[in-house]
């Protein structure tokens, strides 16, 4: 007999999403940290649901963005939207409560924060663990994902979180144009963005190249192009500490 969760899952993945997986949201709310903060009020997981950007195109990233890449960034995120409202109408149409969180929109521009967080929500949800860069970094395709969510009140079962697999692994670190990357120590969990990444260093730099380059979004993804887990199979060469 198939589950509600395989059932959500096999629409999800028809719908267009190549990873997805469900997250418990009782964490979340407690710690109260979405924006507004009754948010999931209405309910109890969230489908994390992920697109695989094109290899060609983040590999054509070297010390900084390509126009290639910054639109690419913005029609994927516009595919994961779309994505996204197909799923709601499909729990919907069960009589399940359903609300989608836009791919890239920022509740809090001054702060540079979203209604929630797509990486805190795919962590829980077992798509991959979060790196040094605090990018999502998943077993099929590395960091070179973008990522969506999906609240329900669908009783669904929950999946687990990964381990960190980033080891001594320092290549996003020192890719960084931004220099924004510290060196934390690899984590199962960050307790402050900040303890990890400098944002308004990294968010800065991104704008500069957006100006600079006359891009079409403001997008760097050096740290994703370096990560070894992203490399096509073959070219997967981790080098501890280097």
């Amino acid at each position: 007999m198939v589950t509600p969760t395989e059932e959500l899952k096999a629409a999800a993945r028809a719908a267009g999403a190549d990873l997805v997986g469900v997250a418990d949201l009782a964490p979340f709310k407690r710690e109260r940290t979405t924006l507004p903060p009754d948010l999931l009020d209405p309910y109890t997981r969230a489908a994390a649901v992920a697109l695989h950007l094109e290899d060609a195109v983040i590999d054509g990233i070297q010390t900084a963005p390509t126009p290639d890449y910054a639109r690419h960034y913005g029609a994927v995120n516009a595919a994961l939207d779309r994505l996204t409202a197909e799923l709601v109408n499909w729990l919907c149409a069960r009589r399940f409560a359903a609300r989608a969180i836009p791919a890239s929109q920022l509740a809090d521009e001054p702060n540079l924060l979203g209604s929630l967080s797509h990486r805190a929500v795919a962590r829980m949800a077992g798509l991959g663990w979060q790196g040094r860069s605090l990018l999502i970094v998943t077993p099929q395709y590395g960091p070179r994902v973008r990522l969506a969510t999906v609240l329900t009140d669908m009783p669904l079962a929950p999946d687990l979180p990964l381990r960190n697999r980033c080891g001594g692994c320092l290549k996003c670190v020192r890719a960084c144009p931004a220099t924004a990357i510290k060196r934390a120590a690899p984590a199962e969990r960050y307790e402050r963005r900040e303890d990890v990444l400098q944002v308004s260093r990294c968010a800065e730099t991104a704008l500069q190249f957006k100006t600079r380059l006359d891009l079409a979004a403001r997008v760097c993804g050096v740290c994703v192009s370096v990560c070894p887990f992203g490399k096509r199979r073959g070219q997967n060469r981790i080098a501890r500490g280097k």
